[in-house]
């Protein structure tokens, strides 16, 4: 088989077969690249509006396409692209199935450059496909809008809603992602009211009614939008964020306060003000035995640590109940200790989770966190270095829906 019959039978370009075929030096002194010159063989051509075969063009401009290489060696394909003069649509570009209207690369190496951006940064993708930066990036972000599915709420009833750093400076996105199968959703910019709302806009009435649970943060604004959205769906407080603010406006309090209180005592005020990732790390993290020794000590030295530290141990414990009765007499309880600590910081925090008591309670109920989501966001910083952040949120919201598209049911 010839070079020529070997093109023609690798090519596919319905439509055109290859006429000159050159192996040449990019500007007499770069890497070899093979150019096609393919010449038109049809004399009929589809209207890329209505679809129908027409026997007339309006007009044709020359193109220079990117292909696939050939064993290594870049490919130039080089065509004259019709416009069809269509009757019904008038003038329209031809439908051809290789190649997509005014893409300068076939359908198969967008694909390629596609299925490669899963994996390496753009930079690297660009460099190895000869290509710039920009135009892969068109690529990779073209072929995302083009095979995502659209949103489909068939089934979900579970929700677990948080957000995500983009940038430097506070930037946010909100990430929505059904609970049973872990699919993103949703990646909303920012993390106010406005960032969840187009999601509800976009599932629609029925969508909206088959939500029954959304696990989230504390966080005002989206609990607001989704029971002003979701009136029938329970709000479920997660676990990890109630803790981490106990630990942020209880425990580290107490222990500036103790700090402040202790400033005559030199060598206790030194051990509580330089204890608080002591105090705020899970017992079971504590490195080695010489910080769980440390602990102990500034424990027993301090009855108001002591205090919070182990209402926080307490307060955690809630989540584990399984019957509602159970957790609502331990919450009293708990409350009754916390109000009576004579703690300020403790009586405050209590007083404000006793208004979203029933967050918590819901746990009994639905058993959901966001834990999923601290592997999206480990998985979404990846992303970020992997394209030395990004610019354009879109992209990367739709990098996001690329990576998790969730489990079977």
């Amino acid at each position: 088989m010839s070079w020529e019959q070997c093109i023609r039978v690798l090519g596919g370009w319905t439509g055109y077969e290859p006429g000159t075929v050159e192996v040449r030096e990019a500007d007499g002194q770069g890497p070899r690249e093979v150019w096609i010159a393919l010449d038109r063989r049809s004399s009929r051509y589809r209207c890329s509006g209505c679809g129908k075969l027409r026997p007339r063009y309006h007009d044709a401009e020359e193109r220079e396409i990117r292909d696939l290489p050939i064993l290594g060696v870049p490919v130039r394909l080089f065509l004259w692209r019709f416009r069809v003069a269509c009757p019904t649509c008038g003038p329209r570009l031809e439908a051809l199935e290789w190649l997509e209207p005014r893409s300068r690369v076939t359908r198969r190496m967008a694909e390629d450059v596609a299925r490669l951006c899963r994996v390496l940064p753009i930079k690297h993708v660009a460099e190895r496909c000869g290509l710039d930066w920009h135009t892969v990036k068109a690529i990779d972000k073209a072929w995302m809008l083009r095979t995502l599915p659209p949103l489909d709420m068939t089934g979900v009833t579970r929700l677990i809603m948080d957000e995500i750093a983009i940038h430097k400076g506070h930037r946010y996105a909100t990430l929505i992602v059904d609970a049973d199968t872990r699919k993103v959703l949703w990646v909303g910019k920012g993390r106010g009211r406005e960032a969840v709302r187009p999601f509800f806009e976009a599932i629609g009435g029925e969508g909206r009614k088959g939500i029954r649970a959304v696990a989230m943060d504390m966080h005002a604004p989206f609990e607001v939008e989704v029971r002003a959205q979701c009136p029938g769906a329970e709000i479920v407080y997660d676990l990890f964020h109630v803790v981490m603010k106990y630990g942020r406006e209880v425990i580290d309090r107490v222990r500036v306060d103790e700090a402040n209180r202790l400033r005559k005592d030199k060598a206790a005020r030194k051990l509580v003000k330089g204890s608080k990732w002591l105090l705020l790390a899970n017992r079971e993290n504590l490195a080695g035995q010489t910080q769980r020794v440390r602990l102990k000590e500034l424990l027993e030295a301090n009855q108001a640590l002591m205090t919070v530290y182990l209402l926080r141990d307490d307060l955690k414990r809630l989540w584990g109940y399984t019957r509602e009765g159970w957790a609502r007499r331990a919450w009293e309880d708990w409350l009754a200790r916390a109000m009576e600590s004579g703690l300020t910081p403790l009586k405050t925090f209590a007083r404000n989770l006793t208004k979203r008591i029933d967050g918590i309670l819901a746990q009994c109920r639905w058993k959901l966190n966001t834990s999923i989501l601290e592997g999206i966001n480990n998985k979404a910083k990846v992303i970020k270095r992997m394209a030395y952040g990004f610019r354009d949120d879109d992209y990367f919201a739709l990098k996001i829906r690329s990576a998790f598209p969730g489990n079977a049911r």
